[in-house]
């Protein structure tokens, strides 16, 4: 298992736009990566799940993952949140 803590950087953020990059990217790894939001745990692969999360800019999310390509599905989205998602 792999899991890291990431802090929203992007002013408006996590909106359709990002949730959308995010599902997209996470649906790339054969290994299931969740967001933890206090205490609430989503499928990264959902855009419908990660906007009930309603991160706004500067929430802290746990990334986890769970498999054989874990540590890359974490990392991977670690550096597009803490990119602020190519939108600023």
């Amino acid at each position: 298992m792999a899991e890291k803590t990431v802090t929203i950087q992007n002013r408006h953020g996590l909106h359709v736009r990002p949730a959308t990059q995010l599902a997209e990217l996470a649906g790339k790894f054969k290994s299931p990566v969740t967001i933890v939001k206090d205490g609430q745990e989503v499928s990264a692969r959902s855009i419908i799940e990660l906007l009930t999360l309603a991160a706004a800019h500067g929430t802290e999310l746990r990334i986890k993952a769970e498999g054989p390509d874990a540590a890359e599905a974490v990392d991977a989205i670690q550096k597009l949140i803490d990119g602020r998602f190519g939108l600023e």
